[in-house]
């Protein structure tokens, strides 16, 4: 069955077309746009105009690649920044007349439920219980870093316990890294491990994180964090899918990404120009996880939500 996934979030908006069979997702295209669906709402309330103009252009260049491809079912998913939007139908408005269905402004656990089963669909085939002992062990913690919202997973086969809270790379740079220097003063830096370190507190508080045996990293701060931790020369998504990053190589990823200018950060072969200004607080995020939960290395999944979504739509027919 042929599916077109939409994840719209707080950073981005991505499309995956997919043939979906019995035990197997080929993909048919994958697209990511940067169009900070979520600019200012953590100060406002409000998705802005221009934010929103961003978003819809970009849902209509997919909406022509879905009936290009021919997909029999679509799924628009919207995550944290719409979640928080006091005029949120406005953009449900715009979706529905762009792809003809209404986007699903999904709750932090069903965001969290969809991107553990996107990220874990691959794993499990690696899992001591099949063929190849040496995979990664479960339960996983499934921590997905998105713009607006982190969600945390914990399960085997199946997830067992969510929590999706208000820390993203977005939210904590707008909250705290605007216009106080670059690179940001300790003192900046240390709000956002306050507010990381209190949104882990009630984390450890509600999920058995500390169970998990392997911590398992989606999203567009991890996948640039392994990217430059590999030392690729560009951003090579088959390299970065399933690559196994050190707790050493998160903390001096994180502590170059900090002490460098906007330009410098600019510079880096896998960065993606959309995340330029918020991969600082991104990797902090991930680098607090790592210590708090000492966890050894993360290992890095290209397959989210998006993925998760297409399993969706194949299991409701």
């Amino acid at each position: 069955m042929r599916v077109a996934a939409i994840d719209c979030g707080t950073n981005s908006v991505r499309l995956l077309i997919a043939d979906v069979g019995e035990s197997e997702l080929t993909d048919v295209e994958r697209r990511m746009e940067i169009v900070r669906l979520g600019e200012g709402v953590d100060r406002t309330g409000r998705l802005a105009p221009d934010a929103l103009a961003r978003t819809f252009k970009a849902m209509r260049s997919y909406q022509e690649l879905i009936e290009r491809h021919g997909a029999a079912a679509t799924r628009v998913v919207a995550t944290s920044a719409t979640r928080d939007a006091a005029n949120r139908d406005e953009f449900v408005a715009g979706v529905r007349e762009i792809f003809g269905v209404d986007p699903e402004v999904v709750s932090g656990a069903e965001e969290a439920e969809l991107s553990f089963t996107g990220a874990t669909r691959g794993l499990l085939r690696l899992s001591p219980e099949t063929e190849v002992p040496q995979g990664p062990l479960p339960p996983y913690l499934v921590v997905d870093i998105g713009g607006g919202s982190t969600e945390f997973v914990v399960g085997a086969e199946h997830a067992q316990a969510a929590l999706s809270v208000d820390i993203g790379c977005v939210r904590l740079t707008e909250r705290h890294l605007r216009d106080v220097g670059d690179p940001a003063p300790a003192q900046a830096l240390e709000a956002v491990v306050a507010d990381v370190e209190a949104a882990l507190d009630r984390v450890e508080a509600e999920v058995p994180v500390r169970d998990a045996h392997t911590l398992v990293g989606l999203a567009g701060s991890v996948t640039t964090i392994a990217g430059i931790a590999l030392d690729l020369p560009e951003y090579d998504s088959e390299r970065i899918h399933h690559s196994r990053i050190s707790a050493e190589q998160v903390h001096e990823v994180t502590r170059r990404l900090l002490a460098m200018t906007h330009g410098e950060r600019a510079e880096v072969p896998v960065m993606h120009p959309g995340r330029v200004d918020v991969i600082g607080a991104g990797a902090l995020i991930l680098d607090r996880i790592v210590r708090r939960f000492a966890f050894s290395q993360v290992v890095v999944s290209e397959h989210d939500i998006l993925d998760g979504i297409a399993w969706s739509l194949a299991s409701a027919t």
